[in-house]
């Protein structure tokens, strides 16, 4: 167990807490079943030997949990955010980044937010740019494709019907939607940075699986990259107090969080 939760960080930058320990093995069977492997020390020893299976058991690792529209009212902030930077400075297209997008729902949530909120402004619309570390999550949202269940979660009907189409027993989302989001491979705490800067950055419940000093560095490399004025966008149990002096409480947007300093 201690062999697989060390790929997992070694990879990821992420880590696997005691008390959920108990998800190993449940999140590896299908693995194991592809592999043909009969026990999960097996499967240790050989994602020791090769690197393509230890990329497969850190991917199959992380937390991919993920809803359209998860906790609406942030996206109701994150929409007023934006408006507010807008109204600012109108000649400028607002930049958003999805930093741990998972298999695609925020990103494609805003994507549909802005389209309603901003219909006729189509050239304006925000650029939404998102990231996440695994390649198979990124596989999944650029395909936009989605179950039953995944669709139903979140997404209101009359959203489910003017963006996506059935396809058997999947729901497809509109290649247009798809194409408004720039998705990139990215470890947040040591690849490269997406290029410019953001005016919102949202990193739901991604940075609670790092250790301290890993989510230091990623508080440090968002404050980069977020424009004077832009804002933070964490998960409901996160917070930068205490963990950070790159970001505060936002004096504007109630359980944002703003850079503490300007960046020329």
């Amino acid at each position: 167990m201690t062999v697989l939760t060390a790929i997992l960080e070694a990879r990821t930058g992420q880590q696997l807490a005691a008390n959920r320990e108990w998800r190993v093995e449940t999140v590896l069977k299908p693995l194991l079943r592809d592999l043909g492997i009969d026990s999960i020390e097996a499967l240790a020893g050989a994602a020791q030997r090769s690197s393509d299976i230890g990329d497969r058991v850190a991917d199959a690792l992380l937390n991919q949990e993920s809803s359209f529209f998860r906790d609406a009212a942030v996206f109701d902030m994150v929409a007023e955010a934006v408006e507010g930077i807008h109204a600012e400075q109108p000649r400028r297209r607002p930049r958003i980044w999805s930093a741990g997008c998972s298999f695609g729902q925020e990103p494609l949530s805003l994507a549909m937010l802005f389209d309603e909120k901003w219909v006729g402004r189509t050239t304006m619309t925000p650029e939404i740019v998102a990231t996440d570390v695994s390649d198979i999550a990124l596989a999944r949202a650029r395909s936009g494709r989605y179950s039953q269940f995944e669709i139903q979660r979140g997404l209101p009907i009359r959203r489910m019907v003017r963006w996506f189409e059935s396809e058997g027993d999947a729901w497809v989302a509109n290649p247009e939607l798809v194409r408004r989001i720039a998705f990139r491979p990215m470890n947040l705490v040591s690849d490269p940075l997406p290029i410019g800067r953001f005016d919102v950055i949202l990193c739901r419940n991604v940075l609670l699986y790092l250790n301290a000093e890993l989510r230091r560095t990623a508080f440090e490399r968002f404050a980069t990259v977020i424009r004077p004025g832009g804002v933070l966008v964490l998960g409901a149990g996160e917070t930068v107090i205490g963990q950070t002096e790159a970001f505060r409480p936002s004096a504007r947007y109630r359980g944002l969080y703003e850079p503490s300093h300007g960046v020329p």
